[in-house]
């Protein structure tokens, strides 16, 4: 079964005789993306602890013949949050079904997501810390007994049904776990949070990913891929296809160090691999504001970018690799940051002494 499956709409229409439609999950879809994604839990590389406690899972699942508990995956993008859905969906057999927190903006969006989950499938919600909290509210029968509570009328003659629903498991993917409410937490069974992958692991990923792509590629060069990747598959990945396009177009196809290098190079990534929005953070951080510290607000607006890009994208690789520290005054450059660069560390501010500065007024 595709992992971009069709999802079945609630129910019928009005027309009891009406065939149930479909609709299709809106997100696009990346055909050589797809090719790359791990099918099998032997075949993911890395986040081997995650792997192995899902080995369990499954296997208990399957001697009891009973679905998934209910699973939160958490992490930084790219890290295989949903690899692992598509990964555990393969591994069942069981019709797969995915959706985004924004994408359910009031109940009866979710509600055909639940009413026509099959037995044992899977529903994978990514970005699910966005969910309102009305739809956060309305899922927790759902996860707990399997059943959706609908209020029908208003006022005094109202009543409640409880529509019981197949057993089936909530997958939820989160790049902010600390957004989760509470209650929605504690209705997940496991919750596994996804490290950033060492240059081995990423390595191994980009020579396993350029045979499926039909290509060759030397291990320096699969290991200079990894080392400017930030620790993230996705971001190799990207890396990967660039550089065997830069290989197609500029040589035989095939792609060794010197290669790797200069089509990295043409991309403005350097051996940390950071590229220019991240050297243009430095420059400014240092350049117009003296190396800080200095507000979130204020660097974005110098760098004509939005604050929450700047959040979201720039800043957490740069912190990770303590080119940056945030104070309680704002964003401040380390001694790092000055040495990447290759610029002059300022002379430390004098500290002031304010016994003597009493004296000379006494």
């Amino acid at each position: 079964m595709s992992v971009r499956e069709t999802v079945l709409r609630g129910g019928a229409g009005e027309n009891p005789e009406e065939p149930t439609r479909k609709m299709e999950d809106p997100r696009p879809v990346d055909p050589v993306e797809e090719k790359l994604r791990p099918q099998k839990l032997a075949e993911i590389v890395g986040q081997r602890a995650t792997a192995e406690r899902l080995a369990i899972a499954l296997v208990a699942s399957k001697k009891r013949g009973e679905p998934l508990p209910h699973i939160l995956f958490d992490g930084p993008p790219g890290l295989g949050k949903t690899t692992f859905a598509t990964v555990l969906h393969n591994e069942l057999g069981v019709e797969l079904n995915m959706t985004s927190g924004p994408a359910l903006d009031k109940k009866m969006d979710v509600m055909p997501y639940l009413t026509n989950a099959s037995e044992g499938s899977i529903l994978f919600i990514d970005e699910i810390h966005r969910l309102p909290k009305p739809v956060e509210e309305f899922i927790y029968p759902v996860m707990e007994d399997f059943r959706v509570d609908v209020v029908l009328g208003e006022g005094m003659s109202a009543r409640t049904i409880n529509l019981p629903l197949k057993k089936f498991t909530i997958i939820g993917a989160t790049t902010r776990s600390g957004m989760l409410s509470g209650p929605l937490r504690d209705r997940f069974h496991m919750h596994e949070h996804l490290e950033f992958y060492d240059v081995e692991d990423l390595a191994r990923i980009v020579e396993v990913n350029a045979v499926k792509l039909k290509t060759t590629i030397t291990a320096d060069a699969a290991w200079e891929l990894a080392r400017r990747s930030r620790g993230t598959p996705r971001l190799a990945n990207a890396r990967l296809r660039w550089v065997r396009d830069f290989a197609t177009a500029r040589a035989d196809g095939n792609i060794d160090l010197t290669i790797a290098r200069d089509a990295l190079a043409m991309q403005d990534v350097d051996k940390e691999g950071m590229d220019k929005q991240d050297r243009r953070y430095l420059e400014t951080l240092i350049g117009v504001f003296r190396g800080g510290p200095t507000g979130a607000e204020s660097l974005a607006a110098t760098m004509s970018i939005d604050v929450d890009t700047l959040k979201d994208e720039v800043e957490p690789y740069l912190l990770r690799r303590h080119l940056v520290v945030l104070t309680p005054r704002g964003r401040k450059a380390t001694h790092l940051a000055y040495r990447h660069l290759g610029m002059a560390e300022p002379e430390p501010e004098p500290e002031v002494n304010f016994l003597d500065q009493r004296r000379l007024f006494d």
